[in-house]
């Protein structure tokens, strides 16, 4: 079943799956975390099967002057152990169905150069690569 994450409990419930991606997080700021980004557009979405959560994503709807409005995916992890069970596949069907529900002109993601399996899979679900993403550490 997918859900949007909008209780405390829910979000907090989300922190297991979604560490195994950003490994730096602290569960004891998660929650605070999460909820500044939700002041600025981020949304929280996971599958849960049989009581467990085994895939998260987290995404902003918004616009700009490149592409007009858009469905963005910050996060997007599927619980290792429940890797190639289609979780993945549902929650990227989602997430493109919510991007043609709000109208959006693209659905995209940012992916790590090092992360090849990913890639397979984004490949799978009708991604392209569109552009190159640069960045500078600044702390």
């Amino acid at each position: 079943m997918l859900k949007q994450a909008t209780t405390d409990k829910e979000i907090e419930s989300c922190f297991k799956v979604m560490s195994e991606l950003r490994t730096h997080l602290k569960k004891d700021e998660f929650l605070d975390t999460v909820r500044h980004m939700q002041t600025e557009g981020y949304k929280l979405a996971y599958v849960e099967d049989k009581g467990k959560i085994v895939a998260v994503a987290g995404y902003r709807v918004y616009t700009n002057l490149f592409m007009g409005k858009h469905l963005y995916v910050d996060d997007l992890v599927t619980l290792e152990s429940s890797r190639s069970q289609g979780y993945g596949e549902q929650m990227v069907k989602w997430l493109r169905n919510e991007a043609i529900r709000e109208n959006c002109n693209f659905f995209h993601l940012d992916s790590g150069t090092h992360r090849g399996e990913a890639h397979k899979f984004y490949f799978r679900q009708g991604f392209t690569i569109a552009s190159y993403h640069f960045s500078e550490r600044l702390n």
